[in-house]
């Protein structure tokens, strides 16, 4: 590599000025969500406000169709990742890698989801603002007949639901769990 073939130097080796600027928007980017991390409740307060800022543009605006039904079908799959196992016990044969408990006597394993609390948050919260972005744009604002696609969603939603659901049951795991049992001490 010859010199200022580097990504964001300029010819004299150096970051140049438009590099290092967006290097420090983005470290002051992550220290404002590592800061957030512990606030879970208030960060979802937060998502929760934007979602229905965005609905209420939807509604006054009568548009935006499509770019709502993509989040939606963009916040199940999310929702999706985050109900299920890191590691899927239908694919596991009896003896690889660690199990869900299944006897009420067995060892406590928490269950550790394929996308965390946090990162469900973070995309949840980047798409509403990406689609709020697309709102500002008539190319995104295709003509649709929307109750079509809300009757589409609902059934997308009750079929997906309706697997996620079975896959819980069969290999018995609870995707909200508080800990390990505690038991009161008698006194």
């Amino acid at each position: 590599m010859s010199e200022g073939d580097s990504v964001g130097e300029s010819i004299h080796g150096k970051p140049s000025l438009v590099a290092a600027f967006f290097t420090r928007i983005g470290q002051v980017y992550q220290s404002w969500l590592d800061k957030s991390t512990p606030f879970y409740a208030v960060r979802w307060a937060a998502t929760l406000l934007l979602t229905a800022v965005y609905m209420i543009r939807v509604y006054i605006l009568q548009g935006w169709y499509i770019v709502t039904y993509a989040l939606g079908i963009y916040h199940l799959n999310l929702f999706i990742a985050f109900l299920s196992p890191k590691v899927d016990p239908s694919l596991l044969d009896e003896d690889e890698g660690p199990s869900l408990p299944t006897k009420q006597n067995e060892e406590f394993r928490p269950f550790i989801r394929r996308l965390p609390e946090f990162k469900f948050w973070h995309s949840a919260t980047k798409g509403i603002v990406i689609a709020m972005i697309c709102t500002f744009f008539d190319a995104f604002n295709v003509p649709v007949f929307w109750p079509i696609l809300v009757m589409y969603f609902i059934m997308l939603f009750c079929i997906t639901m309706k697997r996620q659901i079975k896959h819980m049951i069969k290999y018995r795991y609870i995707p909200f769990t508080h800990g390990k049992r505690t038991y009161k001490e008698e006194t």
